[in-house]
């Protein structure tokens, strides 16, 4: 039998012992996510003994996630609205929403000029891919095309 040195086996032990961070407790924020489910409690603070300030009901809502503590997350809604939300319930998948007065034009392509394909109502929910010189790609359903960078809430920088 081959003994080591009491040094080293207290050093492999403190090496392998050492906490491992949380799957997504290191992320960096803010950064933007979407609702995962049909329906989320956003609560007044980080645990379920707080009380509940809205339930949402549409999954690819995008949140703007500010803060992370224990398995929740700081997040604000396209109004503003403030809460915590267990983490299981979002997804870092990119949502975007439809903002501003009147419906917005998706395109064909990233171009005005481009065939329109339709025009979607504020408030709208979807996918949101690419963005690139002030389009987005953004898919609802089986329809998908373009819409202008500036009408969805959840593109660009969080």
């Amino acid at each position: 039998m081959k003994f080591y040195p009491p040094a080293l086996v207290t050093a492999l032990l403190c090496l392998f012992a050492a906490p491992i961070p949380a799957s997504g407790q290191t992320a960096e924020v803010p950064y933007w996510a979407s609702i995962r489910s049909d329906e989320v409690n956003m609560r007044a603070g980080p645990g379920e003994d707080y009380q509940i300030a809205w339930v949402y009901r549409r999954a690819q809502l995008p949140l703007k996630v500010l803060r992370i503590k224990d398995g929740w997350r700081l997040v604000e809604d396209p109004a503003g609205d403030r809460g915590w939300i267990l983490s299981r319930f979002l997804t870092r998948k990119r949502g975007a929403i439809v903002i501003g007065k009147g419906a917005a034009e998706m395109r064909e392509r990233g171009d005005a000029a481009a065939l329109l394909k339709w025009r979607v109502e504020p408030g709208v929910v979807g996918e949101l891919g690419d963005c690139e010189d002030g389009w987005c790609r953004f898919v609802i359903g089986p329809r998908e095309g373009y819409v202008r960078q500036n009408r969805l809430w959840g593109a660009g920088e969080p």
